[in-house]
């Protein structure tokens, strides 16, 4: 039954779109360029979920946000909607896809290639962006800004999303999703 992934993946959109704005309230308006809120439900999604649920996820929450709040700023959307539906997708495939042990060791490597797939996707999307609009700056050196800025976001996802990912593996609640849904079929 698909009913515990989709309650699951409502409950990261949920978390994708309120984290941003608990970090907002700090005061200081880079808090989301600096801590990277978003960017951990749609990592999570995607480790647990799969690369589909997890690539929506991070396609949407974006612009679901801007609706929303009006953030992030129009001028960013786009390619934060690239660069987090390819960091879902990622995760998710190399954590469900590629590895048959879910490890710690498995969560990190995921981790670091979805990290990494994400910023590649971001400053491709700038890239391009820069050469259709004919602005003279723009892609990789923005991604590397975005890298700098974003270290303690950087950071904290390093440290706790792998250990979330196995915390709630053993704990059976994701497992137990994806038994009834293979026993269904």
């Amino acid at each position: 039954m698909k009913t515990r992934k989709l309650t699951f993946a409502a409950l990261c959109l949920s978390t994708a779109l309120l984290l941003p704005q608990l970090f907002h309230l700090l005061g200081f308006q880079q808090a989301g360029q600096i801590f990277l809120p978003m960017h951990i439900p749609v990592l999570l999604s995607g480790f647990l979920l799969g690369w589909q649920y997890g690539a929506l996820l991070g396609f949407a929450a974006p612009l679901l946000s801007f609706i929303f709040t009006g953030m992030p700023s129009a001028d960013r959307v786009v390619f934060m909607m690239a660069e987090l539906g390819a960091y879902g997708f990622t995760a998710g495939l190399c954590y469900q896809r590629l590895s048959h042990k879910h490890t710690l060791t498995h969560a990190y490597l995921s981790l670091v290639s979805a990290m990494t797939a994400g910023r590649i996707c971001y400053g491709l999307t700038l890239h391009i962006a820069a050469l259709l609009l004919d602005i003279p700056f723009g892609g990789f050196p923005l991604v590397w800004t975005a890298v700098i800025t974003g270290i303690p976001g950087i950071i904290t996802q390093l440290l706790f999303l792998p250990a979330l990912v196995r915390v709630i593996e053993k704990g059976g609640y994701m497992r137990d999703a994806f038994a009834v849904e293979i026993h269904s079929k």
